[in-house]
């Protein structure tokens, strides 16, 4: 969704004939206006595939991600920007090593979406099937709950091999965290059942007291609750 003015502009001019945006990042996403110090120089080339206008004056647009680039400069034309870009072109590599680590992240990424159930079944039975360590390199790294500063270095390595390292180490901190997460809940849980328990039991006991009393056989009764609650 898109909604400052320079930005909707800029999808204007693509909707009247280009069909290529570069997509960067900001480093504080709070800047309303920012200059080229504000964001970040590596980014995305993408195809708009669908671009939508709504009513209040925002547009909704679906891109698609085609290759990294390298921002040059920022062209700022009064109503909205122009870019001068290089594409970066990605490293050749060890077919062995890079095997070694695709199966490697395979592995993890599955131990880390039984983990993580907010990621889609279709998205984890896609990447399983992915055999090209770039794309599946990206794959992964999109599914990763992380800082933007993580993704931003994970976008800018040129090699496969080096997010495929990055992205072990990511997802190994994201699992312990996730573990951490779930026994915690686990934990108070547990707390939450007891006190459910006591409270049941406490307010059986009272409603025997009031209407049997505090006398011989009831009594008994009234004692097995108090030890069951203890």
């Amino acid at each position: 969704f898109v909604g400052r003015e320079k930005s909707v502009r800029a999808l204007e001019v693509i909707d009247e004939g280009q069909n290529e945006i570069m997509l960067v990042a900001q480093k504080d996403p709070s800047a309303d206006d920012p200059s080229a110090t504000d964001i970040y120089d590596v980014g995305t080339v993408a195809s708009v595939l669908q671009l939508l206008k709504l009513p209040d004056g925002t547009v909704k647009v679906l891109v698609e991600g085609g290759s990294r680039a390298r921002l040059l400069k920022l062209n700022d034309e009064g109503d909205h920007y122009t870019a001068d870009i290089e594409v970066i072109e990605m490293l050749s590599e060890d077919e062995s090593e890079l095997e070694a680590l695709m199966r490697a992240a395979h592995e993890q990424f599955e131990q880390y979406a039984k983990l993580n159930r907010k990621i889609p079944p279709e998205s984890v039975t896609s990447i399983s099937e992915m055999d090209d360590p770039a794309k599946l390199a990206d794959a992964i790294s999109s599914q990763l709950q992380i800082k933007l500063a993580d993704k931003q270095e994970l976008l800018e390595q040129v090699s496969a091999k080096g997010r495929f390292e990055k992205i072990l180490t990511l997802m190994e901190g994201e699992m312990d965290m996730l573990q951490m997460e779930r026994k915690i809940k686990n934990r108070v849980k547990r707390q939450m059942e007891k006190s459910q328990r006591e409270y049941y039991l406490n307010e059986q006991m009272k409603a025997i007291q009031r209407e049997l009393g505090d006398q011989g056989e009831e009594r008994d009764e009234v004692s097995e609750l108090e030890t069951a609650i203890r």
